[in-house]
């Protein structure tokens, strides 16, 4: 191996989600084809056979980037030295549960995740949380932020960029390579705008190809915005495969600058662009300039349809930020 392994650490390892990324991960989906890795389960005691038993998995898969394993549920041990962390284990939504509830349910979770990333990780460790609600989680793990850069906490808008494309892809008869630059602003929650004006199907201004603004307005957002429910429904439990594979093309894309278009869907702290509030982990078209670097998109226009969707969803945010201010140190 010519390059040194990078450290990545995925919590919740033993669920559905950490199962289908595992094994991307050692395959080089994540950091690509010549980046050796050494992966850190993190779950919970009671969990932490299965993860030896994935790790058994992964041994048999014969991995030739797959430089070592660590399997933990101590905090501290967990993210020793990780240079990437994916947060996807969290607390789900139980019977009867409002979001308010699930906020202040997961919120402990973050508080002391975050600070052990922020205590034992490497200096520039990148943080991606999957858990939801997941803007308002990475909000409670950077708030922990004393050595790491609280720039590199972000959380996953990328599921729903990735249904928004299939869903234009499926409806002009493109493929789903032709749509560049749909992007997902806001909050990962049914407040999230998919902004159709600022999107191109085969080159062309997606409003053109799709000329039915009905169809934008109604069922393409309603679709977009339940769709995880909709899975929920049809399943019986909440997207796994899928929810990997977009977390996969987050880091992907942040390492490598391969992405859709000239920017992706992050949910990375605000600055102050497009007038959304400083320090929200609100989604924004970024661009990636270098590895691991990225810049929120300037100069964007937005009509008065998308302004108000974003009003929405950052107004949902600071909603929530207030009901875990008690948690943000």
């Amino acid at each position: 191996m010519s390059k040194a392994p990078v450290r990545v650490a995925v919590t919740g390892a033993a669920g559905n989600i950490g199962y289908a990324l595992l094994f991307r991960i050692a395959s080089g989906d994540l950091l690509g084809p010549d980046q050796p890795v050494i992966i850190h389960l993190v779950d919970i005691p009671q969990a932490l056979d299965a993860c030896r038993g994935v790790v058994m998995e992964l041994e048999d898969g014969a991995f030739p980037l797959l430089a070592g394993t660590q399997v933990s549920s101590d905090p501290e041990g967990s993210f020793g030295d990780v240079d990437v962390a994916l947060l996807v284990g969290a607390k789900p939504r139980g019977p009867g549960q409002l979001r308010a509830d699930l906020i202040r349910g997961n919120g402990p979770i973050f508080v002391g995740t975050g600070k052990a990333i922020d205590e034992n990780a490497a200096k520039d460790v990148k943080v991606l949380v999957v858990g939801n609600p997941c803007n308002t989680n990475a909000l409670i793990a950077k708030s922990q932020v004393k050595r790491t850069d609280a720039r590199n906490y972000t959380a996953m808008t990328r599921l729903d960029q990735n249904r928004a494309m299939a869903q234009l892809a499926a409806r002009s008869g493109a493929g789903v390579n032709d749509i560049k630059n749909l992007v997902v602003w806001g909050n990962h929650s049914p407040t999230m705008f998919p902004n159709w004006f600022g999107c191109t199907i085969g080159g062309k201004p997606a409003t053109e190809v799709i000329d039915d603004s009905a169809w934008f307005e109604g069922d393409f957002l309603k679709t977009v915005q339940s769709r995880g429910k909709a899975i929920i429904e049809a399943r019986g439990s909440s997207s796994a495969a899928s929810a990997a594979s977009a977390a996969i093309d987050h880091i992907n894309s942040w390492a490598t600058g391969n992405t859709t278009g000239d920017y992706v869907s992050m949910a990375v702290p605000s600055d102050g662009s497009y007038g959304v509030p400083e320090g929200l982990i609100f989604s924004f078209p970024c661009k990636i300039t270098a590895p691991f670097q990225y810049e929120i998109a300037q100069g964007l226009e937005l009509n008065d349809f998308a302004q108000a969707a974003l009003k929405r969803s950052w107004e949902e945010l600071q909603s929530e930020q207030d009901a875990v201010a008690d948690l943000l140190a």
